[in-house]
């Protein structure tokens, strides 16, 4: 049975979540997460969509995005298929990276876009991997403190 199409209309609001295949770890270190972080900025101005939240975990991945003329789907296609090309050719591995597709929710701006600004940035803190708000204030794999990229 075929997928069923996402949602997906330009300009709208989308929580994209993005996790490793098997729940294994999809950053192995910081040169992983600047890649990916640069290649995200560069894909945003490209695609001419605008980012609000993002939070890179070691096995997944969140972004809040608004998507430009094209759609969601041109630029999490050009982004993964990248990063999953790159992260394997960089650690010497074959198969799969992402587990299914990206997952996308769209998102109604008037009532869930602070709440999900401060869901998607607050995950570290969630997961443990800071302990508090003075330590996310220098965690730099999230957009915490950072402005948004926009076209």
């Amino acid at each position: 049975m075929p997928r069923q199409a996402r949602l997906d209309t330009p300009g709208a609001l989308h929580h994209i979540m993005v996790r490793g295949i098997n729940r294994s770890q999809i950053f192995d270190d910081d040169e992983d997460r600047s890649r990916f972080l640069t290649r995200l900025g560069e894909n945003i101005l490209k695609t001419h969509s605008s980012l609000y939240a993002w939070a890179l975990m070691e096995t997944h991945v969140h972004l809040l995005v608004r998507s430009g003329p094209q759609g969601i789907s041109a630029l999490m296609r050009k982004l993964l298929t990248w990063y999953a090309q790159y992260y394997n050719r960089r650690h010497r591995r074959t198969g799969h990276l992402f587990e299914n597709r990206y997952k996308s929710i769209l998102c109604e701006e008037e009532n869930y876009l602070l709440a999900l600004v401060r869901y998607i940035h607050l995950n570290p803190v969630r997961a443990k991997l800071v302990k508090t708000m003075g330590e996310l204030d220098l965690y730099p794999w999230t957009g915490h403190l950072l402005p948004p990229v926009r076209k």
